[in-house]
């Protein structure tokens, strides 16, 4: 492997590109029209423009993608996460081009990656599992009559996909048909697929899941857990390593299931086995990720080890070099995804023109990243900006640095979630781990959406707003004519003296 294409975009591009970087290995970026001027593409070796902002006509083009690895040379290719990471046909296109492709085989990604073949195989591997159907719906009189065995509230899901698309909650039985309609139209929406099946709603559940790597020899091991619990409409805000409730006993069980499914279906590279767990501490399969995880950040500062790395070694046939005995967590890590939307808003997504912007940093604290002051956050992709990771010795210090991590993160032109961060983690019951998977929606219901303390950008008062812009323009003004006269002077001082009067 001597060239490595990264199907990706934002904060993950430029994670691979690190990670390739470091191990002596060329990069080629591909882009859409809109991100033409982003990180991951001024990092690159090179980089090839793909097509118009919307996704199917760039990053999921998978045939021009391919095209590109030919015309660079590219002998391999990483797609990162979302887009085409978990696209068995384009894995398996990868192969018939001659090109590598990071992350594991079409065949394993096809049994895993459909939720329903995925509980079959959990069956076959032995792995307990939340009670429903192990094939998708044929219609809603199947529904009704898995429903009535297993009794309700049950959880209708998507086969095809994740990320709480196709998902519904049935609490009585006269809701099941209307909400198998709107469940399946989702998915056929969001996934190409209207396939979906039912499995039992467990209540108040913990999201627990499993990190692994496997090499093509046979070798598998399991690097932890991270708690996943805290979130919105299904979708992660709050990632955790270690979680505060597993114990070793747990986590060897969980560790040893998530193995025995791997090996079971011939799986190779990088992947994530998600369980639900219950408050008597069972444990109930839920699905297998067949890629590398936005939070794999987490795992990596409590194992000490670089996943994309791992995933780069294996894909060029090294055997594992860590065995299951060699892995230890060490602290805790905690990460924020960090997103342009307004909470006080409904969560409605915030792109445009970041005018200001302050990243944090000190002990602990690792921000993966791929905006810049000047970027134009665009509307056409998910939101999120960045992922902050604090780390500590304990839970307790991770929260603490987080906060204060939080408090000198500056975004200034577009609203961000940051203040909900803040809101969780001074949360008592976040604090001592008294949190499920309806923790956030229950936070979010008791109390209204502030940041105490601090005043938002469009409630400063009219007159403030008018003096500030006043000073701003003659201040403005007077830098024109110092820059005009600067001769020797250096110009750092004169970029000093302009972002001492932006602040």
């Amino acid at each position: 492997m001597k060239k490595v294409l990264i199907a990706n975009r934002g904060e993950i591009a430029l994670r691979v590109i690190r990670a390739c970087r470091e191990m002596g290995l060329a990069t080629v970026a591909v882009y859409s029209d809109v991100d033409r001027g982003a990180l991951h593409v001024l990092h690159a070796d090179e980089a090839y423009r793909l097509g118009p902002a919307p996704a199917a006509e760039s990053y999921l083009r998978g045939d021009l993608i391919l095209e590109i690895a030919r015309q660079s040379g590219a002998d391999a290719v990483h797609p990162g996460y979302g887009f085409l990471s978990e696209n068995a046909d384009f894995a398996e296109a990868c192969v018939a081009a001659g090109v590598t492709f990071i992350g594991p085989p079409a065949s394993a990604m096809r049994r895993l990656g459909s939720k329903t073949m995925a509980r079959r195989a959990a069956d076959e591997a032995g792995m307990p599992r939340v009670p429903g159907s192990v094939t998708g719906l044929e219609s809603v009189e199947e529904a009704q009559q898995v429903a009535a065995g297993i009794g309700y509230p049950v959880m209708l899901k998507a086969a095809a996909g994740g990320g709480g698309k196709g998902m519904r909650a049935v609490l009585r039985p006269e809701d099941l048909a209307a909400a198998y309609v709107a469940a399946s139209s989702e998915a056929e929406r969001s996934f190409g697929s209207g396939e979906v099946y039912l499995e039992k709603l467990i209540e108040r559940p913990r999201h627990i899941e499993i990190q692994l790597m496997a090499d093509e020899y046979g070798g598998c091991v399991y690097l932890g857990e991270r708690e996943c619990s805290v979130q919105r409409r299904h979708q992660k805000v709050i990632e955790e390593a270690p979680s505060a409730v597993v114990s070793e006993e747990l986590r060897r069980k969980m560790g040893e299931a998530a193995v025995r499914l791997a090996l079971a279906a011939g799986y190779v590279n990088a992947g994530t086995v998600e369980f639900l767990v219950d408050e008597e501490q069972n444990f109930f399969f839920l699905e297998m990720n067949t890629r590398l995880q936005v939070e794999h950040p987490v795992s990596e500062m409590v194992t000490g080890l670089d996943l994309v790395q791992m995933q780069l070694r294996v894909a060029m046939g090294e055997p594992l070099q860590v065995q299951q005995e060699d892995v230890r967590l060490r602290g805790h890590a905690v990460e924020c995804r960090i997103y342009a939307e307004d909470p006080e808003n409904n969560f409605f997504p915030s792109p445009g023109k970041i005018t200001r912007l302050v990243q944090p940093g000190g002990p602990g604290i690792r921000e993966d990243c791929a905006v810049y002051e000047g970027w134009v956050v665009p509307l056409d992709y998910d939101p999120m900006l960045s992922k902050l990771i604090a780390y500590g010795e304990t839970r307790e210090v991770a929260i603490d640095r987080m906060l204060r991590a939080l408090e000198e993160y500056v975004i200034r032109g577009i609203k961000t979630n940051i203040s909900l961060f803040q809101r969780i983690l001074r949360d008592e019951d976040f604090r001592a781990g008294r949190i499920d998977t309806g923790y956030l929606e229950r936070l979010l219901a008791r109390e209204p959406a502030k940041l105490e303390g601090i005043v938002s950008e469009d409630k400063v008062p009219e007159d403030v707003v008018a003096v500030v812009a006043a000073l701003f323009a003659a201040s403005a003004a007077k830098e024109r004519t110092s820059i005009a006269s600067v001769g020797q002077e250096s110009r750092w001082a004169v970029a000093g003296r302009r972002e001492g009067l932006r602040a």
